[in-house]
């Protein structure tokens, strides 16, 4: 970014300057995805505010001023669209080939970035029919642990950006984007989407509230899987050199995504590989009773007794899953075998995996994580400080009914 230069228009995160807004986007985005830790719908099986936010943020500079309220405008624009078109979809990762994370959210940072910049109806549809030559996402970065997982997004934010400012300058896009003869729905889901549902309610009824936060940094489909062996542990816990084997029985998309290459799943070598793994994140729960950020670092990786216990997971298809929830977020079964216990095995099945919600108070776990694996070093106190500004933000009224929203610069506009 540094060598490239450019335009003064908007911030990088974390490190700082100013350069063209479609870059900083870019940039951002990749940075805003790199732990794997951000919001996620169940669903759609995507993130959306990976390629959201920073569209919005890096249009609203590029437009010199907006409000708050604008601001806020554009981010739930932006996830919505990404959103309504995920739960719309009816095939899956695995079977598409695309990520709807990187797919979609082109779409979604155009109407976040469109908005932010002010624009009409028109300049919109010709920002979104701009945006469709861009389009691209695919799950080949995933099976070979490549960081494009974690840059995808932002180059769906960098994409928005530029269609967004061309719209602006009159440049006509496609206009049968969606719909059309060649549009998004048949060239890329062969008609396997329900159009109906992308406009069901559209403003009445808001599919972003259906994101929630990952309790854990990897891929949700390792969730439930993680969720039903810390029960199991809690309910009858044992050393790990006890342990015989946990089976763990999923959908087969979910087997695709977190459980082969069955070499690499079972001894990841990087942090992708790590956060893609049923095996590892299973075996790293049951012997230090949660799954945490360090877990997915390179000293994380290197310790043999998790990388020994995850040689005795074994991942498979359950037939029963599979043909219930194929195209969803998918529960597990997971079986864990004892040696010495009384009862030699104990059985979970977990229907959906756990979310966490802010309350008010901020997600203490994943601010206490961030902070401490941060890319530049941050003050002791900065997850608290955090979580005690988003606790005044949460509870600013419109007109002063607590007036401490003040001391961190939200005004009435």
């Amino acid at each position: 970014m540094r060598e490239w230069g450019g335009a003064a228009q908007a911030d990088m995160f974390v490190f700082g300057g100013k350069f063209p807004a479609h870059h900083a986007a870019w940039v951002n985005g990749g940075m805003s995805h790199a732990r794997d830790y951000d919001d996620s719908h169940d669903a759609a099986i995507l993130h959306a505010g990976v390629t959201a936010v920073p569209a919005a943020i890096a249009a609203g500079q590029l437009r010199g001023t907006l409000s708050g309220a604008d601001l806020i405008a554009a981010v739930a624009a932006g996830l919505e669209v990404t959103c309504r078109l995920g739960v719309a979809i009816k095939v899956d990762i695995i079977e598409s080939g695309f990520i709807y994370t990187s797919l979609l959210g082109y779409f979604g940072a155009t109407a976040a970035a469109g908005r932010a910049l002010g624009l009409t109806a028109d300049e919109m549809l010709n920002a979104f029919g701009i945006v469709y030559s861009s389009v691209a996402g695919n799950h080949q970065v995933t099976r070979d642990a490549s960081l494009m997982k974690r840059l995808q997004p932002g180059l769906a934010a960098q994409a928005a950006v530029v269609a967004v400012q061309l719209a602006k300058r009159g440049i006509r896009g496609a206009q049968g984007v969606f719909e059309g003869a060649d549009g998004f729905f048949r060239v890329y889901l062969h008609g396997r989407a329900d159009v109906d549902l992308v406009r069901k309610d559209l403003g009445q009824r808001f599919e972003l509230m259906n994101l929630s936060y990952k309790p854990y940094p990897c891929c949700r489909d390792t969730h439930t899987a993680v969720d039903a062996v810390l029960q199991l542990r809690a309910q009858a816990p044992r050393p790990a050199s006890d342990i015989e084997s946990i089976r763990v029985g999923v959908t087969a998309p979910g087997y695709q995504m977190v459980c082969v290459p069955e070499q690499v799943r079972l001894a990841p070598r990087t942090i992708v590989e790590a956060q893609f793994s049923i095996p590892y994140t299973v075996a790293a729960s049951w012997i230090d009773g949660g799954l945490f950020m360090r877990h997915f670092s390179d000293e994380g990786l290197q310790r043999a007794d998790i990388l020994d216990l995850a040689l005795r997971v074994q991942p498979y298809v359950d037939a029963e899953i599979d043909r219930e929830w194929s195209r969803f977020v998918p529960p597990a079964r997971v079986t864990v075998g004892s040696a010495t216990a009384r009862q030699s095995r104990r059985e979970l099945i977990m229907q959906r995996p756990s979310e966490k919600h802010d309350d008010g108070g901020g997600v203490r776990g994943q601010d206490d994580g961030c902070a401490t694996f941060a890319a530049k070093p941050l003050p002791a106190d900065t997850a608290a400080r955090l979580i005690a500004t988003r606790r005044q933000a949460r509870f600013a009224c419109r007109y002063c009914r607590a007036p401490a929203h003040h001391d961190i610069g939200i005004s009435h506009d």
